[in-house]
């Protein structure tokens, strides 16, 4: 199972976004190729115009070769920077001014065309670049008033004809301008949206991760810490045992059995944390049976909460799933039950069911609930409050599930109390096979 690097995601989301704005150039240009074949087919035939074919198709098939052109660069899988897509963009409007040039100049009713390069440059380039492109489209249109074009002549002889064609071709534009507003540019700024959702994804995790590494130092640190007073304490209790040893003092035998439990437990979980630093995934975790696992954490947890009623509703699963058991997995799954045991310790619920694909765990209990705000911050920020009893252990579960490509969520129940839903990936036998 591949968990992804953050960071390597991160520098490839504006390579996606060029190349999604790049394709989105490509198509915009066969559709700007078309619609000139269309138009001079058009005004040929139907409004009888004589035009210069000539340089209109040598355009035309320069055109065609720029988009011949992006196409090679978008089958090769290379990346795009903003230079190369303005670099385009302006040929486009070179383009498009010999177009007009050749087709009554200012006065051809497409002319708003200009508009469309300016658009995309201010959605999807520097500021630079779209102040350039602001100027050339300016300069270009202003130019076609300034210098007489091969057909402005014979448009003053035929103005009456020729503005029947200008009205609708400015019907045409506006309807065209509608629909490219509406796919081209709304697709660019949805682009735009989804990197900025995208990073700021990739911002938060990163915080997270500071977290994570600050608790895991002040962890590894207490526990240097507490080795010393925990064995100290441990000798202590082995000879007051020894001591007081004697059926008059079978009371307190007990309780100093019952500290003497309680000081292995915490050195126990000392020495699991001393040993797992450092320790890469695949040295911590193996492949178990589903139902195994599920025995197995359910044991442990209940050595540590014996009072505590626990209510188990396992479903008949997928036989060949395997589950990656790793301890910090396991760690974070008690530290979910604990937090249900302490909230109600007569009655927590763990609902199991699982696919080739998937472990879905419902943790529930019968506690006050949570108030939306807390619910808001768990698990995606370390918080000490010993009234819920939840805090930095569900965000070092949250965290740990999400490592691992797992998803947790937290709510409150209908009937009162909490629900905690965990999903796991799984793997079938197949893929260890393969």
């Amino acid at each position: 199972m591949h968990y992804p690097d953050m960071s390597s995601q991160t520098a490839r989301f504006p390579e996606d976004i060029a190349r999604r704005n790049y394709y989105r150039l490509f198509m915009l240009r066969n559709a700007e190729i078309v619609l000139i074949a269309l138009g001079l087919a058009v005004a040929t035939v139907y409004f009888k115009q004589q035009l210069p074919l000539l340089p209109l198709l040598v355009t035309l098939a320069l055109i065609t070769g720029l988009n011949i052109y992006t196409w090679l660069r978008l089958a090769s899988g290379q990346s795009y920077g903003n230079n190369e897509i303005f670099t385009l963009m302006l040929l486009d409007v070179t383009g498009l001014t010999a177009v007009f040039f050749f087709t009554g100049g200012a006065s051809n009713p497409f002319v708003w065309f200009y508009l469309l390069p300016l658009m995309i440059a201010a959605t999807i380039l520097p500021r630079g670049h779209t102040w350039t492109m602001a100027a050339v489209t300016v300069l270009c249109y202003s130019s076609l008033f300034l210098i007489d074009t091969p057909a402005s002549g014979e448009h003053a002889h035929h103005q009456a004809e020729g503005f029947q064609m200008h009205v609708f071709g400015m019907w045409l534009g506006f309807v065209m301008s509608a629909g490219f507003v509406a796919v081209i540019i709304v697709g660019m700024a949805y682009s735009l949206r989804e990197r900025d959702y995208k990073l700021a994804e990739a911002r938060e995790q990163a915080l997270k991760n500071e977290r994570l590494v600050a608790l895991g130092t002040l962890a590894a640190g207490t526990a240097h810490e507490l080795g010393t007073p925990l064995g100290t304490m441990a000798i202590l209790t082995a000879e007051l045992q020894q001591d007081y040893a004697g059926e008059d003092n079978s009371g307190l035998q007990r309780k100093l059995a019952i500290l003497q439990r309680q000081i292995e437990r915490c050195k126990e979980a000392l020495s699991s944390l001393s040993s797992s630093v450092g320790a890469g995934r695949a040295e911590s975790g193996h492949r178990m049976k589903v139902a195994s696992y599920l025995d197995a954490v359910i044991t442990e947890w209940r050595e540590h909460h014996p009072a505590a009623q626990l209510a188990l509703q396992i479903a008949d699963g997928a036989p060949d799933a395997d589950i990656i058991a790793e301890r910090t997995l396991t760690q974070a799954l008690i530290n979910v039950l604990d937090n249900a045991a302490d909230a109600s310790p007569d009655h927590v619920t763990l609902n199991a069911a699982w696919t080739e694909a998937e472990l879905a765990l419902n943790i529930s209990d019968r506690g006050p609930g949570l108030g939306p705000e807390l619910i808001a911050r768990l698990g995606k920020h370390p918080i000490s409050t010993k009234q819920e009893g939840l805090g930095v252990g569900l965000f070092l579960s949250h965290a740990t599930i999400e490592r691992l490509g797992g998803r947790l969520s937290i709510s409150n129940r209908e009937q009162g109390g909490t629900l905690i839903s965990i999903v796991l990936p799984l793997l079938a036998n197949r893929d260890h096979r393969a």
